[in-house]
């Protein structure tokens, strides 16, 4: 893999049926099949297969929106949708050819086409689960170009009044736009990944934040702070855009917290005082699981590594155990029992065992993980586990496979061997630097030095690349100073011992 090359952690994606469904159940691809399946006897649209007045007001009834009164721009956007998706074919009237300016100048009644159903409709019914998301992942693109386009209710306010249409004026750059909305849904889409809760909400006010504060600083600055502002009002815009295509769910900013301004920018309401318990009234958003789909299918396209739970079932045990360490805990576990599935207890034990060797730097991730995978394998796989008991590499974690499952016949392993798998185990731990794993360490280094009098002593002649490195994380954690500094002088003589012509 590149190492330019960008990736996010694994996400545990739900089946491609479920997936299916969730997206022919979404409000605007619903209302759109529904208008699709009512244009059977053929519709008269305008230029662009827009609905006229009067088959607007029609399709607004079909679908039950009359009382409301955005019915009719939720309608109009489910036709957009389906005409967009395929749903709906247009076919033009023979003279309707003429070129745009000519089509500009027909009444606002004048149809230009016919509207009938489209091939795609039939695939939301009898296609396969695919073929309804690739409707739907079409359908998604055009929301997304929505939900960046600029508001052009002040420019549509200055043509009807005789004005001159400026684009200049909108302030706006399409990429940019895109870029920023791409962002935040990776962001997202990489905080759904690293949390062990499904379904949890993101603060609006902390998605923000996440685009605009730099990392390095400590204390937002009143110009950061007022463009975290301006950007969750932008970002309750578009989630409200998004939401009715099924890609997240969002509680919207409560009205009653946005502060109302004249022309002249003066308050006309004040915003309602916030209580820390009220922040989800801010808005509170995350990626659906169609929505997690989507941004996957979105980041591959673009050449994002973006692993899935289940993906590395066909592949072979050194590239699973490449990857495990730096999946989370709980997908790390579904990984692996994804990877088992596909094999016999023995040879997949096997498999792990002979993957797990090495004096590499990342050896002693590669056995926490065949550890942590043999942990799940039935007792069938016993003789592979006892084909390694002599093993320097593999057979301490022999050992514990058999003695955890109360097998007869364990030999007891030399001191050699209980310290190498000591030093072995806490090496593979160093690189987490999360408080909580912190701490577990610690405890570990104390309870160990208390189980063994002369530990250190003993551990600096372990031949094992990472004893020195060990000892010196020892001498950082132990609690105990006197013992933390038995560890930082054996450290210097795990160091002095490798340094001496010939030794390993």
């Amino acid at each position: 893999m590149s190492a330019d090359r960008p990736t996010m952690p694994p996400v545990r994606l739900h089946p491609e049926a479920e997936l299916a469904r969730a997206a022919l159940s979404a409000p605007l691809l619903a209302r759109a099949a529904r208008l699709a399946r009512w244009a059977e006897s053929g519709v008269p649209v305008g230029v662009g297969g827009e609905l006229l007045a009067k088959p607007l007001a029609a399709a607004t009834e079909h679908l039950g929106l009359a009382g409301d009164e955005d019915g009719p721009s939720y309608t109009a956007e489910a036709w957009q949708l389906a005409v967009d998706t395929g749903l709906v074919e247009i076919t033009e009237h023979e003279d309707g050819d003429g070129d745009a300016e000519d089509a500009a100048n027909l009444p606002d009644d004048a149809a230009v086409g016919t509207a009938t159903p489209g091939e795609e409709l039939g695939l939301l019914t009898a296609g396969s689960p695919q073929d309804v998301l690739d409707i739907w992942l079409g359908g998604m693109e055009t929301v997304l170009a929505d939900a960046v386009a600029p508001d052009l209710s002040d420019i549509a306010e200055q043509l009807a009044e005789g004005g001159e249409l400026d684009l200049d004026a909108l302030d706006w750059n399409p990429e940019e736009e895109a870029e920023l909305l791409d962002g935040i849904l990776g962001n997202l889409y990489l905080l759904g990944a690293l949390n062990e809760l499904p379904d949890q909400d993101v603060p609006l006010p902390a998605l923000a934040a996440s685009m605009i504060v730099p990392d390095d600083m400590d204390e937002p600055t009143d110009e950061i702070l007022e463009e975290v502002s301006e950007a969750m009002m932008r970002l309750d815009d578009q989630f409200r855009v998004l939401e009715p295509i099924g890609l997240v769910a969002y509680r919207p900013v409560d009205e009653a917290l946005i502060e109302e301004l004249d022309e002249e920018g003066e308050t006309v309401r004040a915003a309602e005082p916030l209580e820390d318990e009220d922040v989800a009234r801010y808005g509170m958003v995350r990626l659906t699981p169609l929505g997690v789909w989507a941004v996957r299918a979105r980041m591959l396209d673009a050449g994002v590594e973006a692993p899935a739970v289940g993906d590395l079932a066909g592949k072979d045990a050194e590239v699973l155990l490449e990857a495990l360490p730096d999946y989370p805990e709980a997908l790390a576990q579904a990984e692996a029992e994804q990877w088992l599935a596909a094999r016999t207890p023995l040879d997949a034990a096997r498999g792990l065992l002979a993957a797990a060797r090495g004096d590499d730097e990342r050896g002693p991730l590669r056995r926490l993980a065949a550890q942590q995978a043999l942990s799940l394998v039935g007792p069938e796989a016993e003789p592979a586990l006892r084909e390694v008991l002599d093993d320097r590499h593999l057979g301490g974690l022999s050992r514990v496979w058999l003695a955890e499952r109360a097998l007869p016949g364990i030999p007891e392993p030399s001191q050699d061997m209980v310290f190498w798998l000591t030093v072995d185990t806490i090496a593979a731990q160093l690189g987490d630097t999360g408080e909580e794993a912190a701490a577990e360490l610690s405890e570990l280094v104390g309870a160990l030095t208390e189980q063994h009098s002369g530990f250190f002593d003993a551990v600096w002649r372990v031949d094992h690349p990472a004893t020195a490195e060990v000892l010196e994380a020892m001498g950082r954690l132990h609690p105990d100073k006197k013992a933390a500094k038995e560890a930082r002088k054996a450290a210097f003589k795990a160091r002095s011992r490798g340094a001496e012509p010939g030794a390993v």
